[in-house]
């Protein structure tokens, strides 16, 4: 009977696919950063700090791994550009474009990862997940909680662990840990709304590892399966 219980539980655990959304194809939204203590930010990452001083950009996402990021940084456009495993960091004004190619770099990537939602593409050679528990309490009760880590080939350590709405499936919150183990921040994925059918968060919270309020961003004009072009995230 003992045996007969322990494998009806080992069913029961969800698995990471069932969690993703397959009918997200594209989304655009402007990210707004309402407010960014410096202070605070600088305690999780320097690069991550310097990210948040942008007070508006905005971001188009296409299946899989695109990325375009529109940003104006003392009056001059910055377009950035992640496909795939190249970056391109365009300054039309200035006629400045920098390559990079990040295929084995994750933590110079930016994907649907970070805005809180599950794609099927992040778990295709890209990430795994460990299934922990499903939570029985506070204000996360009955989200999976799942362990996510970057597949063997990329050689990153880096860990996070994430709270999962199994109805809307998209990421409630996110423990970022460095690739030395050490908690680095807490993301609080908020306000989700629904657009052609597909959820997305609309508010983000970031605490750094002190349990301080590092920023607070707003994502706005969310549009899902809009049908971006592929061409908007050429890098040559």
């Amino acid at each position: 009977m003992a045996i007969g219980l322990a494998a009806g539980a080992a069913l029961a655990q969800p698995s990471i696919s069932s969690l993703t959304q397959p009918g997200l194809k594209d989304l655009s939204f402007t990210w707004v950063v309402e407010s960014a203590n410096q202070t605070e930010l600088a305690k999780i990452n320097r690069d991550f700090a310097q990210s948040m001083r942008i007070k508006r950009s905005t971001v188009e996402m296409k299946e899989p791994f695109m990325l375009r990021m529109e940003s104006t940084v003392e009056d001059s456009q910055v377009i950035f550009i992640v496909n795939g495993g190249k970056k391109v960091t365009r300054i039309p004004r200035s006629g400045l474009v920098a390559r990079d190619d990040v295929s084995r770099a994750p933590g110079k990537r930016q994907t649907w990862f970070d805005f809180g939602i599950l794609t099927p593409s992040l778990f295709s050679n890209y990430f795994s997940a460990k299934f922990l528990r499903t939570e029985s309490r506070g204000d996360l009760n009955s989200t999976h909680v799942f362990d996510i880590t970057y597949v063997a080939s990329l050689n990153d350590k880096t860990r996070h662990r994430i709270w999962i709405d199994p109805t809307r499936k998209i990421v409630r919150k996110r423990e970022w840990y460095g690739q030395d183990g050490t908690l680095r921040a807490v993301f609080s994925y908020q306000s989700p709304i629904q657009s052609n059918g597909q959820w997305v968060p609309s508010r983000l919270v970031v605490t750094n590892a002190a349990g301080r309020q590092a920023g607070v961003s707003v994502f706005q004009n969310i549009r899902a399966n809009g049908g971006i072009a592929a061409s908007r995230f050429a890098t040559n």
